[in-house]
Order: structure tokens, then C-alpha cells, then sequence
């Protein structure tokens, strides 16, 4: 007969376990349950950064920090497109 304590190792094991590589803690906690790399992964690199640190700042022990990292991704990408002269329309 299965008893609680059994079903209980059983949803460990069975659980993915945070791996600082594969899967840190902080990647996998966002109440939607998404990844944040689910939805970077089709954006540009300054962008996917910007929505990374913007996504898990409240996440992680110094939101400030991650707000400005994204803030200087967001910065990066303005320059690159004044720099080029693009802009959304130039994509339509």
C-alpha cells in the first residue's frame, strides 16, 4: 500500500531540481511559469537581455541592479537604431 510519505518522494523525484547550470532556481520561479528564455529567445540580443533582467529583478536579491542592467541593454539598443537610423516602420 502507498502511504504520503511514498507519494511525497516520488513527486521529488520526479520534480526538476534547480541546477545552477540547467535550470537556476530564480530562472524557473516567475508565477507564470514560464522560463524568461521561452519568449528571449525569439527577440534581438539587447532587447532579450533587457526583458531577462526586467523578468527576474524580483527574483533575485538586488532588483535595482538587475532594473539598471536592463536599462543599459535598453540604452544600447536606442543608440544602435538612432546610430542606424531604423525604426519600427522600417520593419512593416
Amino acid at each position: 500500500m502507498i502511504n504520503e510519505v511514498d507519494i511525497e518522494h516520488y513527486k521529488e523525484l520526479n520534480t526538476p531540481q534547480p541546477d545552477p547550470v540547467e535550470r537556476p532556481a530564480h530562472y524557473t520561479m516567475h508565477p507564470s511559469g514560464i522560463e524568461c528564455i521561452q519568449i528571449t529567445e525569439h527577440m534581438g540580443f539587447n532587447l532579450g537581455n533587457a526583458l531577462k533582467y526586467i523578468w527576474r529583478c524580483d527574483l533575485k536579491q538586488d532588483a535595482v541592479e538587475d532594473l539598471r542592467k536592463a536599462m543599459w541593454y535598453i540604452n544600447r539598443e536606442l543608440e544602435k537604431r538612432n546610430d542606424s537610423g531604423k525604426t519600427n516602420l522600417d520593419n512593416a
